[in-house]
C-alpha cells in the first residue's frame, strides 16, 4: 500500500493544509510520497524533503503549471497514479476543484472530507452539515480522498531526508487559462491557520460595526471571520465566511459575536477547542455548543472587552 499526497502550495512554500493531509496519510501507511505541480517551485520541494513522514517528493516544474489549474494538474496526477493505492488532497478550494476530476478519470468513487481513518478501506466523514458522521467503505483499486484538515494534527515539518524526483510535465490541453486573481491582503492570520478567531454575525448590523471586532482581533493576534448572514448582508467579503459553505476552522479559541448559531455555521467551527459566545438572545443555538456564553448586548460587551484588553 502506497499513498500519494497532492501538495497545495504557492510556488514558494507548502500550505499548512498539506501537513495535515500528510498526517492523515501516515495513518494509512508509512509509505507516503508527495507530488508538487508548479513553476519555479524548487523551494517547495526542498521544504517538503525535510518532512520526516515522506519517502519521496515528486516535482513537476513547468510554466503552464504556475497557477496550478486543475485541468493541468489532473493530467500529471493521473499519469502517476497507477503506482499508488490512495490519492489524498486537502478538502480546500484547491482539493475540491481537483479531486473530482481525478476521480472521474480513474473511474473511482471519491470519498470527501474525511475526519478519521479506520483502516485502508474505511473512513468517517460528516454528513448533513456535521449533524451525523457516516462510516464509508470503498473497494476501489485506487481510492481518491479529500481530508478535512482540522481533523488531523499537522505533521512535523522537519527531521526528514526524502528523495526529490523530477517528473516530466505533460503539455496543457488548453482547456482553461488563468486570467487574474484578487487576493484580500491582511496582516492578520489566515482563517484556517489562526489560533484565535473572532467572528461576527447578522447582529453586527453594519460594515462599520465590524471594526469593533477588528480592534479586538488586533489585540489578540486573531483572525476575523463571519457568518453567512453577515457575508450575504455585505458586511464583510466572502473570504471571511466560516461554515459549511465557507471555511472549516478549528482554532484554540473561537469567539462568536452576534451569531445565532445556524447549523451551517456550526458545521464550520464546532471543532474549535474553546468556544465563547456573546448574544443577547439566551435561546440562541450557539449557546448549545459554547463552552462559555455571555447573554448581553454586543454593543456594550465588546467595547468593555476591548477596554479590559487595553489595561
Amino acid at each position: 500500500m502506497r499513498v500519494l499526497v497532492i501538495a497545495e502550495h504557492d510556488n514558494a512554500a507548502l500550505k499548512p493544509s498539506t501537513l495535515n493531509t500528510i498526517s492523515a496519510a501516515k495513518k494509512l501507511t508509512d509509505d507516503v510520497d508527495l507530488i508538487i505541480c508548479g513553476f519555479e517551485c524548487d523551494s517547495v520541494a526542498t521544504e517538503a524533503a525535510g518532512i520526516d513522514a515522506l519517502k519521496n517528493v515528486h516535482i513537476c516544474n513547468s510554466e503552464h503549471l504556475k497557477y496550478q489549474l486543475s485541468e493541468d494538474v489532473t493530467q500529471i496526477v493521473v499519469s502517476n497514479a497507477k503506482n499508488y493505492s490512495h490519492l489524498l488532497a486537502p478538502a480546500t478550494t484547491f482539493g475540491k476543484n481537483l479531486m473530482p476530476r481525478i476521480s472521474a478519470l480513474l473511474d473511482a468513487q471519491q470519498i470527501s472530507d474525511i475526519i478519521e481513518v479506520i483502516d485502508e478501506c474505511t473512513f468517517k466523514r460528516p454528513i448533513y452539515a456535521g449533524s451525523c458522521i457516516a462510516t464509508v467503505k470503498s473497494n476501489d483499486e485506487i481510492k481518491v480522498i479529500t481530508i478535512r484538515a482540522t481533523a488531523f494534527d499537522p505533521c512535523a515539518n522537519e527531521g526528514g531526508n526524502a528523495e526529490i524526483v523530477n517528473i516530466d510535465p505533460i503539455d496543457s490541453k488548453g482547456q482553461s487559462e488563468f486570467v487574474s486573481e484578487e487576493l484580500a491582503k491582511s496582516d492578520r492570520p489566515e482563517l484556517t491557520a489562526a489560533d484565535i478567531i473572532i467572528s461576527g454575525g447578522r447582529g453586527m448590523q453594519s460594515v462599520d460595526n465590524f471594526h469593533l471586532l477588528e480592534t479586538i482581533a488586533d489585540k489578540l493576534g486573531a483572525a476575523v471571520g463571519a457568518s453567512r448572514a453577515a457575508v450575504d448582508a455585505g458586511f464583510v467579503p466572502n473570504d471571511y465566511q466560516v461554515g459549511q459553505t465557507g471555511k472549516i476552522v478549528a482554532p484554540n479559541l473561537y469567539i462568536a459575536v452576534g451569531i445565532s448559531g445556524a447549523i451551517q455555521h456550526l458545521a464550520g467551527m464546532k471543532d474549535s477547542k474553546i468556544i465563547v459566545a456573546i448574544n443577547k438572545d439566551e435561546e440562541a443555538p450557539i449557546f448549545q455548543v459554547a463552552d462559555y456564553g455571555l447573554v448581553a448586548d454586543l454593543f456594550e460587551a465588546v467595547p468593555e472587552l476591548t477596554e479590559k484588553l487595553s489595561d
